[in-house]
């Protein structure tokens, strides 16, 4: 058996202008600086409040929350205004699915904001499992989200961490997973190489020869 676990923002939707424009409303209400889209791209993997929290200046951390509020406020509405899937990862999905292999996403988004941008971008994948942040579930890169989605599944189980990130290299790692970077993503060929990915994609195509070869 083989499985595929996928991040959502960065591996299979860009989603960086919306998550970009929520933290900016949310900082123009505050009347705080705001910033372009590379910043953010650094800013996000680890989940909505941590994003809020870099997203503010050093002596303005304690507002974290009600930037965050302001900023689910805006995103709860506006999530799919610019979101979009990169190029060729719907056919990827779809031949690794025709091709037997479970799939499941496992993101640091929160978990109502993934499920609804794959149900509108994605609705007849098979994912097994989209799960992503929750109150009562540590974050990516600790275990607990990829223990959930394999929990179900058989023990005889290849299984493959894809994502654009250290944070899913990392995970991979905690996990016992074989990783894969995406290099379209939102940090790029020397972050994933540094965090040691097994393997690297340069396009969508790409996970389907690692994947199936």
């Amino acid at each position: 058996m083989i499985t595929a676990i996928f991040d959502l923002d960065g591996t299979i939707a860009d989603t960086i202008e919306d998550l970009a424009d929520a933290v900016n409303y949310g900082l123009r209400q505050l009347d705080l600086p705001e910033h372009n889209i590379e910043s953010y791209k650094l800013f996000v993997g680890n989940g909505a409040m941590k994003l809020c929290y870099r997203a503010l200046p050093d002596d303005k951390k304690d507002m974290t929350e009600t930037l965050h509020n302001l900023f689910a406020e805006y995103y709860n509405v506006h999530y799919l205004d610019k979101t979009k899937l990169y190029e060729g990862i719907k056919n990827t999905l779809d031949t690794l699915a025709a091709n037997g292999v479970t799939l499941a996403i496992a993101t640091n988004k929160p978990q109502d904001a993934a499920r609804k941008i794959i149900e509108k971008l994605l609705p007849d994948v098979p994912f097994t499992k989209v799960l992503g942040g929750c109150d009562d579930r540590p974050k990516k890169p600790n275990p607990p989200v990829i223990e959930e989605i394999l929990s179900e599944l058989p023990k005889d189980n290849t299984v493959y961490m894809i994502g654009d990130s250290n944070v899913d290299i990392q995970t991979a790692k905690n996990c016992g997973l074989i990783s894969i970077g995406c290099l379209w993503g939102f940090r790029g060929k020397a972050e994933l190489e540094a965090e040691g990915a097994d393997f690297l994609a340069e396009t969508s195509s790409d996970i389907e020869n690692i994947i199936l070869r």
